[in-house]
């Protein structure tokens, strides 16, 4: 009886710390850095912290910016994809563009694709430049 309730608690210890995105929740959800409401499903973001809590955010910027500034640890990052409608990817898999006619909700300008032929395609109609996820993060203080 005593292990069946050792393995319970195991399990219920390693359910409670997953690193999926929870899905984010157009025009209702506030970004957890600006205050405003998520809006743009082409633009949002979500941190995880290493202890399970989720915050939302309505630009990888806001995401960023908390990162850097909070003192609470990330465990993981996701972005939404910019070709398709809230949906959440991990950052480190993405491939970024930043300026030219990209206009996010806070001005960070930056749009994730899931794919390297998408950021390619989409850096001509756009005029922006490419980035990784490392130079994101690292080009906020």
């Amino acid at each position: 009886m005593r292990l069946l309730f050792i393995a319970l608690i195991a399990f219920l210890m390693v359910s409670c710390g997953s690193n999926e995105p929870k899905p984010i929740n157009l025009n209702t959800d506030m970004c957890d850095f600006c205050k405003m409401t998520i809006a743009n499903g082409k633009f949002g973001a979500e941190l995880i912290t290493q202890k399970g809590r989720y915050y939302k955010f309505d630009d990888v910027s806001c995401m960023v910016q908390f990162a850097k500034s909070s003192e609470v640890p990330a465990k993981a990052f996701f972005v939404n994809d910019y070709l398709k409608e809230n949906e959440l990817v991990a950052a480190e898999k993405c491939y970024y563009l930043k300026g030219g006619t990209i206009n996010s909700p806070m001005h960070g300008n930056l749009a994730a694709f899931f794919t390297p032929k998408d950021q390619e395609e989409f850096q001509k109609k756009l005029n922006a430049d490419p980035m990784t996820w490392e130079q994101i993060y690292d080009s906020y203080k």
